[in-house]
């Protein structure tokens, strides 16, 4: 029962981590870490400012989307 459970467990935390990386929850996150093994002497943007260009991005290159 216990090893059931443990693997509903384990199914249940990958469902959630490809859900939040799919809708781009951890972009922030994502991009804040890449910034400081890459550019650790620079200040990363804000999260205001990360969203705004992300935004910006999508919209000047809509790629495969509907609408």
């Amino acid at each position: 029962m216990r090893t059931l459970l443990s693997g509903a467990g384990r199914v249940g935390r990958g469902i959630r981590w490809y859900i939040t990386t799919l809708m781009g929850d951890t972009a922030y996150a994502t991009y804040v870490a890449h910034h400081q093994r890459q550019h650790p002497d620079e200040e990363p943007l804000t999260e205001r400012q990360f969203w705004r260009q992300r935004m910006d991005d999508q919209d000047r290159n809509p790629g495969a989307r509907c609408c």
